[in-house]
């Protein structure tokens, strides 16, 4: 049986996980650099940050406007909020990305001059660097193709109507073809595609594909997206020598897993992004 396809059939989650020693520290487990949020949306930036902490991410740093700041040290406090204004320091982006191992890039983070000149300053300065790019950085990407090619071998994360925006196709033709229309992305831009549906499809350039069969509709609700991105996030923070493939299908399978024990406690019609982020430790136990 293919290992991606065996998620499924263990019982163990935690053994799918990156191994934790017992004598370590915070920074054994990665560093994530969470650049979401914009002004309103600093919830994004919340969901992302904490689904990293709680699959076991050691730290995470959140790149966010100044307006958010209160409002983010107050909801995750164990978080490290570093901000901007409408002049972003440079030297202090560049600090942020050379010290995190895994950076999640998009979740609320808004589609104005501003946000595209941040996206692309982060593309550029950590373009060695595993990042998942979700959300409004997708939208920014799909009207400007040139930097595209900064986003080679990083994870993308579309929805359906996002993956329209990139590919300039009707979101019904991919709806017909979801793995084939992720699987040709993903090998004409060089990186992994995790193209959200009901049954999710995580396609690579080298030909490979896992459909996800976790996961139900009480997960399409707001900040649903961003805990996907903060989960893959934390698992590539950790895991030094990994197979991105292999961390983005699991990240989609923990995900919907966790979105399976919220709508059994709270039926579909109720689950929040939060009871997703909620039910991760019982993932785990």
């Amino acid at each position: 049986m293919n290992e991606l396809l065996s998620f499924e059939y263990t019982r163990n989650k935690s053994a799918l996980m990156p191994k934790r020693a017992a004598r370590s520290s915070k920074r054994d487990f990665g560093r994530v650099l969470c650049v979401c949020g914009s002004r309103g949306m600093a919830g994004a930036a919340y969901f992302a940050s904490k689904a990293a902490y709680r699959v076991g991410a050691g730290l995470v740093e959140i790149l966010t406007p100044e307006e958010n700041r209160v409002t983010l040290q107050g909801l995750i406090p164990e978080a490290i909020v570093t901000v901007y204004s409408s002049e972003i320091d440079r030297a202090s982006v560049e600090t942020a990305v050379e010290r995190a191992d895994s950076i999640v890039i998009g979740c609320g983070l808004g589609i104005s001059g501003q946000s595209r000149a941040l996206l692309a300053m982060i593309l550029r300065m950590g373009e060695s660097k595993k990042k998942i790019i979700d959300a409004d950085a997708l939208n920014i990407l799909s009207k400007n193709r040139s930097l595209m090619k900064y986003a080679k071998g990083s994870i993308i994360t579309p929805h359906i109507g996002e993956m329209a925006r990139l590919t300039g196709t009707e979101s019904d033709r991919i709806l017909a073809d979801v793995s084939n229309v992720a699987a040709g992305f993903a090998k004409k831009y060089s990186l992994i595609c995790v193209l959200k549906d009901h049954n999710t499809a995580v396609c690579d350039s080298e030909g490979r594909t896992y459909i996800n069969k976790t996961g139900n509709s009480g997960m399409a609700t707001g900040g649903s997206g961003d805990v996907l991105a903060g989960i893959i996030g934390g698992i590539l923070a950790q895991e030094k020598d990994l197979d991105m493939f292999r961390s983005a299908a699991l990240g989609v399978y923990l995900h919907g897993l966790a979105g399976d024990l919220a709508a059994a406690k709270l039926s579909e019609y109720s689950v929040m992004a939060s009871d997703i982020i909620d039910e991760l430790p019982n993932v785990f136990k």
